[in-house]
C-alpha cells in the first residue's frame, strides 16, 4: 500500500512510533522537520524507505526512497526558458517557412484567427528566421546561429518538437509546465520528485531554485511556480536569492563563537522541548525546535556549496564566469552542478526575468530579444553539458531546456518585428540519464505553427522525467481532499521514442 493510498488516520498505525508519527504528521513541513528526523535517525528511530512505503514518509519525508523500477537519472536540472522561446528561431528549422515568406498564414491554415496571440492589431504574415541555420554533429541536427556552443552537443540531446499545451497567457502557462495544471496551488514537479524520491542531503535543500540576478524580476506566477501545493511544505524548492547573501541568516553573528551559538541553541532546545512536553499540540513549536538545528548544520555547509571560488581557473573559463555577457548565468550553472555533486535532488534556474524584453518573450525584436538571451545562456549550459560528462555525472543527471510555450511563425508588426504567444507548438530538449542523444521525436507542420507528428502535451514530458527517475507517474500519488492526485492528473504517456 501506497503513502498517497492512506488517510491521515491510517497513517497513525499502534506501532510504538505511533504517537510520534502523529505528531510529526500534524507537525507539517519545513526545515524542522528535516532536522528532527535525522535525528531520529541517527538514533535508529527510523529505517529506510521505498517510494511506497506507508510508514515513513510522516517520520523522514526527505530520507532516501527507492523509486518504483530502477532509474536512469539520480537528479535533475531543469534549464527554464522563461518567456516562451520561438522554436522556429531555436532548433525547429522550417525551410518552407523560408519560402512562405510574407504570406498569410490563412493559406496554410484557414481557421487561423487572431485569438492565439494578444496583439490582434498588430498580426503580420508569415515571418522566416531572422537566423541562418546550419547542420550540427554527427546526427545533422539543423541548429540556429544562436548556438553556437550548444549546437556542439546535439548529438547529446533528445528533441521533441510537437509539444503543445493549452495556455496563451504566461501565469497559466508557467503553472502549467510546472505544476500540470494551469492555476495556483498544485505541486510543481521538484516537489513531486523530492516527495517520491527524497534527498540524498542532509544539510542542504533537495530542491533548488535559481532566477535571473540582473533586476529584470521573477518568473510571472513567482513562488507558485516553485510550490508545494498541497503536499507537505517541506518538499517546496527552496529559491535562493539573486543578490546579496542566497540564503538569510548563513553567517555567524559577529559577537558568537561557534561553541557559545551551540550552548545558546542547546539551551533554547531544551527550554522549548520542556514546553513542549506540556504543549504537545504546538506543532509549530515543535517544527522551530529543529529548523534551528538545520540552520546550525547549513552555516558550515551553505556557504562552501556556493563559494566558486575554489573552483579551478579551467572550469571557470569553460563556464564563461568572468565574461560580461554570460557571467551571472555562469555562476547559477556552476552552482548547480555543485548543488547537484552534493546530493541536491532537483535544481531549476531560469533564464529571462518577468516579461517581454526581459525575458525570451520576443513580442518586440525577435532577432534582439533571442540574440540577447541566447548569449546569456549559450555558453554556460553548454560548460554544464561537458562538465557534468567529464565528472561522470552526465549519465545520472537529466538535463531539460523547455519554457512555458512557443511562438507564432507570423511577425508581431512594429519597428522591429517580434513573435506572440503559441501554446499549439514548443520544441523542448533532453540530455543525460536515460535519454537517447541525437534524435528529433515528433514534428511541427510545415511553418512551425501547430504539433503535427506525434503530438507531446506537457502531460507526456511530465510522465517521461519521472519515468527517467525511476517514478511510475500513475502511481505517484498523494490523498488530498478526498482524491489522490499526481503530476499528470489523469493523462500522461511516457514518450518511449526517447529513451536510450
Amino acid at each position: 500500500m501506497k503513502t498517497s493510498d492512506l488517510n491521515q488516520s491510517q497513517l497513525n498505525g499502534p506501532d510504538s512510533l505511533g504517537t510520534r508519527r502523529s505528531w510529526l504528521q500534524r507537525m507539517g513541513c519545513g526545515f524542522g522537520l528535516v532536522g528532527l528526523t535525522g535525528l531520529l535517525a541517527e538514533e535508529g528511530l527510523v529505517r529506510a524507505a521505498t517510494a511506497d512505503d506507508s510508514t515513513l514518509t510522516s517520520v523522514d519525508p526527505l530520507a532516501p526512497r527507492q523509486p518504483h523500477f530502477a532509474p536512469r537519472a539520480k537528479r535533475v536540472i531543469w534549464i527554464f526558458v522563461n518567456g516562451g522561446p520561438s522554436q522556429v528561431d531555436t532548433w525547429d528549422y522550417k525551410p518552407q517557412l523560408v519560402a512562405a515568406h510574407g504570406k498569410s498564414i490563412k493559406d496554410f491554415d484557414r481557421n487561423f484567427s487572431n485569438t492565439t496571440g494578444f496583439f490582434k492589431d498588430a498580426v503580420g504574415n508569415l515571418m522566416k528566421s531572422p537566423f541562418e541555420f546550419q547542420p550540427r554533429g554527427k546526427c545533422g541536427k539543423m541548429v540556429s546561429s544562436i548556438f553556437p556552443r550548444l549546437g556542439e552537443h546535439v548529438d547529446k540531446m533528445a528533441f521533441i518538437h510537437s509539444g503543445y499545451t493549452e495556455s496563451n497567457n504566461h501565469s497559466p502557462a508557467l503553472f502549467a509546465m510546472n505544476t500540470g495544471m494551469a492555476r495556483m496551488g498544485f505541486p510543481c514537479v521538484g516537489s513531486w520528485v523530492t516527495y517520491g524520491l527524497g534527498s540524498e542531503s542532509r544539510d542542504l535543500p533537495a530542491f533548488v531554485v535559481m532566477s535571473d540576478p540582473l533586476g529584470r524580476g521573477l518568473p510571472k506566477g513567482h513562488a507558485a511556480n516553485w510550490s508545494a501545493g498541497f503536499l507537505p511544505g517541506v518538499y517546496q524548492g527552496t529559491h535562493l536569492r539573486p543578490t546579496g547573501d542566497p540564503i538569510d541568516n548563513l553567517k555567524l553573528p559577529t559577537q558568537l563563537t561557534a561553541t557559545t551559538q551551540r550552548r545558546q541553541l542547546d539551551a533554547l532546545k531544551q527550554l522549548n522541548q520542556l514546553h513542549l512536553s506540556r504543549h504537545a499540540a504546538e506543532t509549530d513549536l515543535a517544527a522551530r525546535i529543529e529548523s534551528f538545528e538545520l540552520a546550525y548544520r547549513m552555516q558550515s555547509t551553505a556557504p562552501e556549496t556556493l563559494n566558486l571560488g575554489d573552483e579551478p581557473e579551467h572550469i571557470r573559463n569553460l563556464y564563461g564566469i568572468d565574461d560580461p555577457k554570460c557571467g551571472h548565468f555562469a555562476r547559477q550553472c556552476l552552482m548547480a552542478r555543485r548543488f547537484l555533486e552534493r546530493g541536491v535532488r532537483f535544481v531549476q534556474i531560469y533564464s529571462g526575468g518577468m516579461e517581454n524584453q526581459r525575458s525570451w518573450d520576443g513580442h518586440v525584436d525577435i532577432e534582439g530579444n533571442h540574440r540577447e538571451f541566447a548569449g546569456e545562456t549559450d555558453q554556460p549550459v553548454a560548460a554544464l553539458l561537458s562538465d557534468l560528462e567529464q565528472r561522470g555525472l552526465l549519465e545520472d543527471t537529466l538535463v531539460i531546456w523547455c519554457g512555458e510555450f512557443g511562438r507564432l511563425p507570423i511577425a508581431q508588426l512594429g519597428d522591429k518585428p517580434g513573435r506572440d504567444h503559441n501554446p499549439h507548438c514548443f520544441t523542448a530538449w533532453l540530455a543525460g540519464g536515460g535519454v537517447k542523444g541525437g534524435i528529433s521525436h515528433g514534428e511541427s507542420d510545415e511553418i512551425g505553427y501547430k504539433a503535427a507528428v506525434n503530438r507531446v502535451h506537457l502531460n507526456d514530458l511530465h510522465a517521461t522525467i519521472l519515468h527517467l527517475l525511476g517514478l511510475d507517474h500513475k502511481r505517484l500519488t498523494y490523498l488530498y481532499n478526498g482524491r489522490n492526485f499526481r503530476l499528470t492528473d489523469v493523462a500522461g504517456e511516457v514518450i518511449t521514442p526517447i529513451l536510450a
